[in-house]
């Protein structure tokens, strides 16, 4: 991986961001408050700020303030891509999943 394919890949600061931003957007999008957020989700208002503004807070809380804004199903595709490391490990899955059907 050459210097500037690592400038193309997105930071952990970037994805927390992301996060954050997606969600004070969603909550936006339910008419809600940050209190009202915190109240519903069972996080507190400090928290709820900080991630707002600081992109920081605890995988709990996410998942509390998740299942408040109706996206906990969201976090199903977290993790679940296989990883492949080479071209033959992708080949490999490829045909196991033809002989499967």
């Amino acid at each position: 991986m050459s210097m500037f394919d690592l400038l193309d890949e997105p930071m952990p600061g970037d994805v927390m961001a992301g996060v954050a931003a997606r969600m004070a957007k969603r909550r936006k999008d339910h008419g809600m408050t940050q209190t009202a957020l915190a109240g519903k989700s069972g996080v507190s208002l400090g928290s709820i700020r900080r991630f707002e503004q600081l992109h920081e807070i605890s995988l709990g809380a996410l998942v509390s303030i998740a299942f408040a804004l109706h996206c906990e199903r969201d976090f199903d595709a977290l993790f679940a891509q296989p990883y492949y490391a080479t071209i033959d490990d992708v080949t490999a899955a490829s045909r196991q999943g033809r002989s499967r059907t």
